[in-house]
Formats: C-alpha cells, sequence, structure tokens
C-alpha cells in the first residue's frame, strides 16, 4: 500500500505526458518536452533496477506496464525504490501543473496560431514563439514564471 500513492500519481502523470509510457520504458518523449526537464527518470530506474530485474524483466514496456508490474509487487519494493517512485511523482506534477497553467493563459494563442500543432515535444512552445510578438502579456508573463520561457 505504500506505493500505491506514489505510483498512481507516477502512471497518471506518465500516461497524461507520453501517451501511455510508463517509467522502464525507451524513448520517453516526456524528456523531449519543456517542462519536464526535472523528471529525472533514469534515476528511478536506478532507484528501482533492483526491482525491474527481478520482478518486471519479461514485461512489454508501453501502456503503464512496468508501473502496473511494480504495482504488483509494492509488498517486495525497497525503500529506495518507493522513495523514488514518490519523488518522480512529486516532480511529474509539478510539472504538469506548471504546464496546465501556461496552457490555460495561452488558451487563446494556442486556439489562433497553433491549433493544428501536434501537442508534444516543445512544437507548441516553438509555435508560440513563432508569433511572439502577437502573444498576450498573460500569457507571456506564464511562460516566464514556469520557466518555460526565459
Amino acid at each position: 500500500m505504500r506505493v500505491l500513492a506514489a505510483g498512481l500519481m507516477v502512471s497518471g502523470a506518465l500516461l497524461l505526458v507520453t501517451g501511455g509510457a510508463a517509467a522502464g520504458d525507451k524513448a520517453l518523449p516526456i524528456e523531449k518536452t519543456p517542462g519536464f526537464e526535472k523528471v529525472d527518470l533514469d534515476e528511478l530506474e536506478k532507484d528501482c533496477r533492483k526491482e525491474l530485474k527481478r520482478y518486471c524483466k519479461q514485461v512489454t514496456p508501453g501502456g503503464g506496464r512496468v508501473i502496473a508490474c511494480l504495482y504488483a509487487h509494492e509488498d517486495q519494493l525497497s525503500d529506495r525504490c518507493v522513495f523514488g517512485l514518490y519523488e518522480s511523482a512529486v516532480e511529474l506534477e509539478k510539472a504538469i501543473v506548471q504546464v496546465k497553467f501556461a496552457g490555460m493563459q495561452c488558451r487563446d494563442e494556442l486556439l489562433a496560431w497553433c491549433a493544428d500543432v501536434e501537442v508534444g515535444e516543445g512544437r507548441a512552445l516553438a509555435c508560440l514563439d513563432k508569433h511572439w510578438s502577437e502573444v498576450g502579456q498573460p500569457c507571456k508573463d506564464a511562460l516566464r514564471q514556469t520557466g518555460l520561457k526565459k
């Protein structure tokens, strides 16, 4: 039960951001998404390396299956792995709140100029950059406050 809350936060956040990839999955697009640089999935993989090898090595990455495997063995996870899951969840949650805030503040601009842009990997931010002279002050402020724009 100790890992359940942290794991739910991690898996929910990863599903939201990556469209189904989870910790232990390869080529996570989260690493290319502005605002998510602080989420160190390599560190999480290190923290849970023993558990991933022992319990989840046969699991095909994607769709949250790796996190589900860790859930299935939650009573056998080391404190280090549990803490790693919790730390990742906290960082993901912060990043999601920041991106969500910026998205709400930039809603009109995103709809006006970037509606056809595929979301992810910084493409929407690049679109806003392209129209920076036309972007409203609330959007600019939000992007700067969240660190998405300098």
